[in-house]
């Protein structure tokens, strides 16, 4: 009864977008969604988008399922109607994902599961286990982070700020390779900025809310001129601050300028091509299992949108010379609060002006 339910509850939520076939035929593809829907402009929506495109070009049956609340159990829930309803490969956004996936590779091994933004872990996070039937597939945050707070400096900006949605580690690594990127761009340009830690925090949700738009109109207030927010649906409310302030903002996953006009610029991480070429690999006989990818600047994995209209002086010439030293090592981006400091104490950049390893988590 509890499944009967939940199916009739998760047809009347998820959205149906196959290019071809029947319910009956079953979906081949399926992807459960995060917190959130596949509207969501951020981690959901990007990581559908790429499916979607491979799964019409290929003229392969796909759905997504929208589990009933925030929980291992409706974790589950979702991917065994997934499974039931015929799916070959289970994409899951989000590191919310690696408890239920540890149990579900196993639950499930003839079904292939892509795992975004996460390891599989007993819960613990002591216990961990990627299957030959999963694949995981992490991002260098801090890369695209650290082209952000560079492209923020070199336009002109000096009063920025951080706004994360849980510290977990794709969200801190945003926030040092920010940090990093801005006062690396500060050293360049000879200007004095402010990134402390009275501009660094956690909202403790992704959700968009009033409390999350009143702490960034604060900052707005007390004369920060951007806030990188790395918080999913919270992004919305920080952009609607901005937009009451008449202030800008940078994005985070994909490109979000679409969603605002203060969006100057997105950090993005590749979802669409990371989820593809897992799906190709599938498709192919060729599913790499049992491993972790890592997608960063070396292997296109991350970056800034080719668009650079909104900047009023950082250029793409200059953001092209900066992510070939990224992409090819000659430049080391911190991904951590320790790597952080010692980058920085190298520019000659006091610890009181950056945010501290407690502010960062």
């Amino acid at each position: 009864m509890k499944k009967v339910l939940a199916l009739l509850l998760t047809l009347g939520l998820a959205v149906t977008l196959a290019s071809c076939g029947t319910e009956d035929e079953g979906f081949r593809i399926a992807m459960i969604t995060d917190v959130g829907d596949v509207d969501d402009r951020s981690f959901n929506q990007g990581t559908w988008e790429g499916i979607v495109a491979f799964a019409e070009e290929n003229d392969i049956t796909h759905r997504y399922y929208r589990p009933l609340e925030v929980s291992d159990a409706a974790y589950l829930d979702a991917i065994d109607l997934a499974v039931q309803g015929g799916a070959e490969i289970i994409v899951t956004p989000g590191f919310l994902f690696e408890p239920a996936i540890y149990q579900a590779q196993d639950l499930y091994p003839d079904v292939s599961f892509v795992l975004i933004d996460g390891t599989p872990h007993a819960g613990d996070y002591a216990t961990y286990n990627i299957a030959d039937n999963t694949l995981s597939i992490l991002f260098d945050e801090h890369e695209s982070g650290f082209l952000a707070g560079y492209a923020a400096v070199k336009d002109g900006y000096t009063q920025l700020g951080f706004l994360g949605g849980v510290a977990v580690p794709a969200v801190v690594k945003f926030g040092v390779g920010f940090v990093a990127g801005a006062f690396y761009a500060a050293q360049e340009e000879g200007v004095d900025i402010q990134l402390d830690d009275s501009r660094y925090a956690y909202l403790g949700n992704f959700e968009p809310n009033d409390n999350n738009k009143n702490a960034a109109a604060a900052w707005y207030v007390q004369g920060t001129e951007v806030i990188f927010v790395a918080a999913g649906g919270a992004g919305n409310s920080v952009m609607s601050a901005a937009e009451e302030a008449g202030t800008s903002v940078i994005g985070v996953d994909v490109d979000q300028s679409a969603q605002s006009e203060t969006v100057i610029t997105s950090a993005k991480k590749e979802l669409g091509n990371a989820v593809q070429q897992a799906l190709q690999a599938w498709l192919d006989g060729s599913f790499p299992g049992g491993i972790q990818q890592i997608k960063g600047a070396s292997n296109d994995g991350v970056g800034l949108p080719e668009d650079f209209s909104r900047f009023n002086q950082f250029s793409a010439s200059e953001y092209n010379a900066l992510y070939a030293e990224v992409a090819d090592g000659s430049l080391s981006v911190p991904a951590s609060a320790a790597e952080l400091a010692t980058f920085l104490n190298g520019l000659g950049v006091s610890a009181s002006e950056y945010p501290s390893a407690a502010t960062i988590g």
